[in-house]
């Protein structure tokens, strides 16, 4: 069998090439996704960087932690407290200890001449952080020039690549929480990398920022534990541990996550376009393969004979392709992570590691994938007829065995019984990356199987106008059409998982996009919204002041915080909140009340979303607070589920010491507008504050801004399409090369060799048409899918189809398509026709 199958690829390499070229691609992408995966599980650990020269430090503890029946549940804080100053005094007994705080310290250097006239309060400022001078020694930072810090206008800087560098003598204006003031850097030390930072003297820092961030302690931690007592609500930080008190110590575990989920579903999506194309290429060639098949039963071989023959030329395909594709994806790999770093996808240092796992997994997924493709291919090779070996005419009479109907319904059941499942239960389950990425492969799998059934009424409907235009190519078209379904069908697999793939990806990310902007059209109505600079800032308090002083504008304050709770005595939950003056809400804002009232909420309340388990007004939920109070709220309201952008809304008092970080300023009836504008334009000349109309922020976080999503979509995409783009290549030129004797009679008939030539890229195209129309069914159930989770959800927005995009994807399938079939055809039409009318098989 392994001499016959060899010499069966040999005879008809064409078949085997295309099947051998689409999986070492699948393959070799599915090798370079691994390796990049595997990184992210072998990240370089990062050592304290702020503290690294710190023998001890003490600051709040940054996670909440909370008792249940399971065990003990923790959830980071979103506002630790502070270190109080009687513990500060009671550690200062053991040993020196340095006081830590950190406050926004963003500095503009000084202009003269005309550019000081042009230029305003806070334009161009560096985002920077302060400190007191004394806690830049646990870093350790060293002085590059000039000196410390001594009197109150004096600070000290970091250097910064990318700007123009600070130097000493440099006069800078800073601003921090306590206004803007000119200062004079003193001395620069070179930066870590994880910071950019200015150090003021200890006695300013103070009061700039009263609270303690941390505390440096140089004593022995075993006597810090034992003077804090174990209910202190303290951590005492020593060794690895000390990186917890680094800025943002979670960046790089949150970014590998990221990386991580994008690779998964690149890997994924790889492997199901790869099986598919495979197994549709196998099965297109079997049918090819008839009348041989035929004359090797007429010769005395045996159905299983037949089946072995099938099987082992898909093994041999197998291996020698994902070699070559393991081989690819060594190579590819480098690229791949440097192309994810230069577009923002992978943090800068990230890098391959040395794992090889990734390899021979994807060799013997390779392999896999070969041998299951063919599988179902070689039980119908073994049913061939000896009677097949008079087969004349490529003519497909029965192209739907019982199995594959089975197969096909019970596929198509699934797919749309568990969105259907999910629209009952969980319509927010619906609208998560990993539901919307998945779902359409299932109704991608069934219409691949219903394909040969569905090609015949599709093409008849696309070739309805060409067969009653005048000449004949439309009439063939039509008939070659409907004679060959599995070549048709085997065309339009491809594109049919493009399409598909496709519109429903960027469809259902262009869909929820326009949610979450109607959303916020709706519930936002204030006629200025003013947003912090940099997330998880505070607002300057000056802007603040100067803001409710505007005459003739309503003001509504909010701050950003958290709250969490123990759902079901097994899983600490926590959701976004926004704390909020009660008074001043209603007038900026239309949230999506479903019970309760707004007015309601007061210190004592909480307005929820659906989402929560405990959704009664009147009732009460025990919650813990941004900086881990426990308290138990009563419900005031409740609001729909939406997109998931509606949280919880407390009073300030519930904050957790959390600072304004967004403004809504409505105009008062009968106030004028120019005049609050312009207040409040002056504002933020004065504070470096950006002051934004509702259509300038409306326009700002609309549909499109997430760049990062879509550049992971494109290259998720672009993965696909390669696979796809090349199986339709491979089919056409086996089908094309298979019909020479067709294309010789239709010579012998009268026809010349361009009207050949544009019947067979016509044929081509439709081909592409029928998988584009069978695709964009499947696309349309996932997007209406998407569409009924959203009104159920109590969003009532329109469905975006991407008709650019698919426009493009369908017209380059179709040129493909058309140059794949006429290249073979353009070569086989340089012989004779008489010569290839009389070729046999």
């Amino acid at each position: 069998m392994l001499m016959l199958a060899l010499s069966g690829m040999r005879t008809r390499w064409i078949t085997f090439v295309g099947s051998f070229v689409a999986l070492a691609l699948g393959v070799g992408l599915i090798a370079a996704t691994g390796l990049a995966l595997a990184a992210t599980f072998d990240a370089p650990e990062r050592g304290p960087e702020r503290f690294a020269a710190a023998p001890v430090v003490v600051r709040a503890a940054d996670h909440l932690q909370v008792d249940t029946p399971t065990g003990t549940r923790a959830k980071p804080l979103d506002h630790p407290g502070p270190v109080g100053p009687r513990t500060a005094d009671r550690l200062a007994a053991l040993g020196r200890t340095v006081e830590d705080r950190t406050f926004p310290a963003d500095v503009t250097a000084a202009r003269t001449g005309a550019d000081a006239r042009k230029s305003r309060p806070g334009q161009d400022a560096e985002a920077r952080v302060g400190h007191p001078w004394p806690v830049a020694a646990g870093a350790p930072y060293r002085l590059t020039s000039g000196r410390a810090p001594a009197a109150p206008g004096e600070v000290v800087v970091t250097t910064r690549s990318g700007s123009a560098p600070l130097r000493t003598g440099d006069r800078v204006l800073v601003r921090t929480p306590a206004g803007n003031a000119p200062r004079t850097v003193v001395g620069t030390v070179a930066g870590r990398g994880f910071e950019d930072a200015v150090f003021f003297t200890d006695d300013e820092a103070a009061r700039i920022s009263p609270d303690i961030d941390a505390l440096v302690v140089h004593a022995d931690a075993t006597a810090v534990r034992r003077a804090l007592g174990p209910d202190s609500g303290l951590d005492v930080l020593t060794g690895h541990d000390r990186r917890r008190a680094d800025p943002d110590p979670d960046r790089d575990a949150r970014t590998l996550v990221s990386v991580n989920a994008l690779l998964g579903t690149a890997a994924g999506i790889t492997l199901f376009v790869s099986a598919a194309v495979v197994a549709s290429t196998f099965s297109f060639a079997v049918a090819q393969r008839r009348r041989e098949f035929g004359l090797l039963r007429t010769a005395g071989a045996t159905p299983g004979q037949i089946r072995r023959t099938v099987c082992a030329e898909a093994v041999i395909v197998g291996v020698l392709a994902s070699a070559a594709g393991v081989w690819l994806g060594s190579g590819g790999a480098p690229l791949l992570v440097g192309r994810m770093t230069e577009a923002g996808l992978a943090p800068t240092w990230f890098a391959l590691g040395d794992a090889s796992w990734p390899l021979h997994t994807a060799f013997w997924t390779g392999v896999f994938v070969a041998a299951a493709g063919a599988l179902v291919s070689c039980h119908r090779a073994g049913r061939t007829a000896p009677t097949e070996a008079l087969r004349e005419a490529a003519v497909d009479s029965r192209v739907m065995p019982a199995s594959r109907w089975a197969a096909a319904v019970l596929v198509l059941l699934a797919g749309l019984g568990l969105p259907a499942l999910a629209l009952a239960v969980d319509p927010g389950d619906l609208l998560g990356r990993k539901s919307y990425i998945t779902r359409p492969m299932l109704l991608v799998v069934g219409f691949a199987l219903l394909a040969p059934v569905l090609v015949r009424p599709v093409g008849r409907l696309l070739t309805w106008l060409p067969a009653r235009l005048p000449g004949a190519i439309g009439v063939l078209v039509r008939e070659n059409t409907d004679a060959g379904v599995r070549r048709t069908a085997a065309v339009a697999a491809p594109v049919l998982i493009t399409v598909a793939l496709t519109a429903t990806l960027t469809g259902t990310v262009a869909t929820l996009e326009e949610a979450r902007a109607a959303e916020a059209r709706t519930a936002t109505t204030a006629d200025f919204v003013v947003t912090s600079a940099q997330e998880g800032r505070p607002m300057a308090p000056a802007f603040v002041e100067r803001a409710r002083a505007v005459e003739g504008a309503v003001v509504s304050v909010s701050r950003s915080t958290a709250v969490t709770v123990l759902e079901e005595d097994t899983a600490l939950v926590t959701s976004e909140a926004r704390a909020v003056d009660p008074a001043r809400l209603a007038a900026v804002s239309e949230l999506p009340v479903t019970a309760g009232r707004l007015s309601d909420l007061d210190d004592d309340a909480i307005v929820v979303n659906e989402e929560w388990l405990t959704t009664r007004v009147g009732d009460r939920v025990t919650v813990w607070l941004g900086d881990g109070r426990k308290a138990s709220l009563r419900i005031a309201a409740v609001l729909a589920t939406g997109t998931g952008d509606n949280g919880v809304y407390v009073t300030r008092r519930n904050a957790g010491g959390a600072g304004v970080d967004r403004i809504d300023v409505k105009v008062a009836e009968g106030a004028d507008r120019r005049a609050v504008a312009a207040a409040l334009q002056s504002a933020g000349a004065a504070t470096g504050t950006r002051v934004t109309t509702r259509a300038e922020w409306l326009a700002a976080n609309g549909p499109g801004t997430n760049d990062q999503t879509r550049t992971g979509l494109r290259m998720i995409l672009g993965i696909a399409l390669l696979c796809t783009a090349t199986a339709l290549a491979n089919t056409l030129v086996m089908a094309t090369s298979d019909r020479v004797r067709d294309l010789a009679v239709l010579r012998l008939a009268g026809a010349t060799a361009p009207q050949v030539l544009r019947l067979v890229a016509a044929e081509a195209v439709v081909a592409v048409g029928v998988g584009a129309v069978l695709g964009g069914v499947v696309a349309a159930v996932n997007l209406l899918v998407v569409w009924g989770a959203l009104v159920l959800l109590g969003v009532m927005s329109a469905v975006v189809v991407p008709w650019g995009t698919l426009g493009l994807v369908v017209a380059a399938a179709a040129l493909l398509a058309a140059v794949s079939a006429v290249l073979p055809a353009s070569l086989a039409l340089r012989t004779r026709p008489v010569e290839l009318a009389g070729a046999r098989e």
